[in-house]
């Protein structure tokens, strides 16, 4: 479990592309056959990507959680980007198809992975914050997220949401996940672009097709960086920047947020004409 720390907004305006990646960038997080996880002392975060092939790999504890077990006093939201796999938590099995999402509580403490084929494995993507309560393991499919589309493609940004762990769907303590998939021919995300001083985010770009890429646009919104990423790559978002995106085609992300609240609405939008 690699740890990452805190940069305030005067740090990041005077980093240069190396810096700004090794604190924000989690490019190696999915591998074949291994676990990889990654411990963002913004609200406690930890992210990690999981790819079982020819054995199932379980959850294991980390030293920096100095905790029994890992979900002892965490939960954790999980979505699968690749092929179809299954989640055994405590004994009890979850078939897990792409795009599923499994929430697991607290307390949970035995949980392992697996994919279906080892030619075409499951990927799956984690996100876990710290839980003040116990709320019951829960399995979602894409279609009982119940998607919606918006944005058009006048604006190159027709894409459809699916809300997995949210006030209104999965219950959790802190967690809202979930994911977007843009239409072909549409390339931005979260645009008007905004902020959430409430709480800290992560995207994971997935489905960014072969030899393209994704500038994501990151900082506060009079002082902005940017970042390119690829295929599998995830981004640490603190809570004071903006964060939004732009393909050269079309793509997907899971975003992934903890904090003070669960208001999937609680953003606090820049005009495009104020970002610099």
């Amino acid at each position: 479990m690699e740890q990452r720390y805190e940069s305030s907004p005067r740090e990041v305006e005077r980093m240069n592309t190396t810096e700004l990646r090794s604190n924000f960038l989690a490019e190696n997080l999915f591998a074949k056959g291994k676990a990889n996880f990654v411990y963002s002392h913004y609200d406690r975060m930890v992210m990690g990507g999981i790819i079982p092939t020819t054995k199932a790999i379980n959850l294991s504890n980390y030293d920096a959680l100095k905790s029994k077990f890992f979900l002892e006093r965490r939960e954790i939201g999980i979505i699968n980007i690749g092929g179809k796999g299954s989640i055994t938590a405590d004994r009890k099995s979850y078939s897990m198809e792409k795009l599923s999402c499994l929430y697991l509580g607290r307390g949970t403490k035995k949980v392992s992975f697996k994919s279906n084929s080892k030619t075409k494995p499951a990927q799956f993507f984690l996100f876990s914050a710290p839980a003040h309560k116990d709320y019951p393991n829960t399995l979602f499919t894409k279609e009982k997220a119940q998607p919606f589309t918006l944005g058009s493609s006048e604006t190159s940004n027709h894409r459809t949401i699916y809300k997995y762990i949210h006030g209104e769907g999965i219950k959790s303590c802190q967690v809202v996940m979930g994911l977007t998939v843009l239409m072909e021919g549409s390339v931005w995300n979260t645009m008007p672009a905004h902020t959430h001083d409430r709480r800290s985010e992560v995207y994971c770009y997935f489905d960014v097709p072969k030899n393209q890429g994704v500038m994501h646009f990151m900082g506060q919104p009079q002082e902005t960086r940017h970042l390119w990423v690829q295929n599998n790559q995830a981004i640490i978002s603190p809570p004071w920047s903006i964060h939004a995106g732009s393909g050269t085609a079309s793509y997907s992300f899971i975003w992934a947020m903890a904090g003070e609240n669960q208001d999937f609405s609680d953003m606090d939008f820049i005009e495009l004409k104020n970002i610099r």
